[in-house]
């Protein structure tokens, strides 16, 4: 049984280390491999936008960087840096982060949105993906 409101923690950690000059949104992102591991992502702008890299991309390339292919549950937040947690609204992962996670989850692969410490929604890559065969590469 996955430990969500852990993996929303870490997820609230790694939202701390965001680069953001540009858009002042801040997302954190928490992977967990089925082994148990954590790999931490924020987002990380760039002034043209196109090299900006969102958190969940940065969870998962730096898991498989390390050899990890398979993965259990990511936890996403995300907020301008002026809201408090608890006081901004959940954040879904756009469409290229959604893909990716195509690439090496399959559709019972969870991603659970926080918007609190305690206030969080469960979702399946099948779900948020709908109509797709779960995994692409496979």
């Amino acid at each position: 049984m996955t430990d969500y409101k852990m993996l929303v923690k870490e997820a609230y950690e790694a939202q701390k280390m965001a680069y953001i000059p540009y858009s002042h949104w801040a997302v954190g992102a928490a992977l967990l491999t089925k082994d148990g591991k954590i790999y931490r992502g924020c987002n990380i702008e760039s002034s043209t936008f196109t090299p900006t890299v969102c958190a969940e991309r940065t969870a998962f390339f730096k898991a498989v960087s390390e050899g990890k292919r398979n993965f259990a549950a990511i936890a996403i937040v995300g907020n301008d840096e002026k809201t408090p947690v608890g006081q901004g609204d959940f954040c879904p992962p756009c469409g290229v982060c959604r893909q990716v996670m195509t690439e090496f989850c399959g559709g019972d692969f969870e991603i659970v949105l926080a918007k609190d410490y305690d206030d969080y929604k469960v979702y399946t890559l099948s779900q948020l993906m709908p109509l797709v065969s779960l995994p692409l590469s496979k």
